[in-house]
């Protein structure tokens, strides 16, 4: 009778023991079923994103303000309450282009300032049109600043800035078409930001334009374009080539 006892009580022990092992293994294989979706839907959600409700403005009254367009588009998605015309006429540093009695042509570097205007002219790179949204910022006693930035790969833009909501002004070309040297000019005006000296020669590239970039895909990059008012989308490696040969420039408010 003892040994009996004894042996139904060893059997209980033991049927106890694997069932809280087979009980903590299933414990384990539902924890892990339980975080598998949550994992799948964290990899998704990387490859793609884009910030909503952005309003695209139509490049339209300023012919050679695309530019001034990505600037307002960039301001507007912060927050901003301000129009094109608000740059374009008050906080934009215009140089003029212009052709003396010997046929030599001279304007500014444009990485200095607006060669012409927004209303009719050729243009200005990430430098100087940073230094043009930090005098609005300041009057408008914002402790955020425009950063013109160099070299960037897109895909740390999208991973630094844009997957968190922060639009960037990249400089490339409409409808990501080939650029090619069409004017060029001596150079007349420099500042801190200049990459030419006084007296250089510079070039004016065909097609080049500035949109901001606003999402992404496993394939293609999301503009606010103001050359259609719209959303474009264009191929990643296409963007990446276009965007090499305008200089790698962005400009991201921070």
């Amino acid at each position: 009778m003892i040994m009996t006892a004894v042996l139904l009580t060893v059997l209980i022990v033991i049927s106890v023991i694997l069932g809280q092992t087979c009980s903590g293994k299933r414990n384990a294989q539902t924890a892990v079923m339980a975080t598998a979706p949550s994992t799948e839907v964290s990899d998704a959600a990387a490859d793609s994103f884009m910030i909503q409700n952005v309003h695209v403005i139509e490049q339209k009254e300023l012919k050679a303000g695309c530019e001034t367009y990505a600037c307002t588009m960039l301001l507007q998605i912060l927050g901003f309450q301000v129009d094109e015309f608000t740059i374009a006429d008050n906080y934009l540093d215009c140089h003029y282009v212009y052709t003396d009695d010997e046929g030599t042509k001279y304007g500014p570097d444009m990485h200095s300032g607006f060669a012409g205007t927004a209303y009719g002219g050729w243009g200005v790179y990430a430098p100087a049109m940073a230094k043009s949204m930090n005098r609005y910022l300041s009057d408008q006693k914002s402790k955020l600043k425009a950063y013109d930035q160099k070299d960037v790969p897109l895909e740390t833009l999208c991973e630094e800035y844009v997957s968190k909501g922060v639009p960037v002004m990249v400089w490339a070309t409409t409808d990501m078409d080939e650029p090619y040297v069409f004017d060029k000019w001596i150079v007349n005006y420099v500042d801190e930001n200049a990459e030419a000296k006084m007296g250089d020669e510079v070039p004016w590239y065909m097609h080049e334009h500035c949109l901001v970039l606003i999402g992404y895909d496993k394939t293609n990059y999301i503009f606010a374009d103001s050359t259609h008012g719209k959303i474009s989308t264009f191929e990643k490696s296409l963007v990446a080539k276009r965007y090499e040969q305008m200089g790698k420039q962005t400009i991201v408010v921070k």
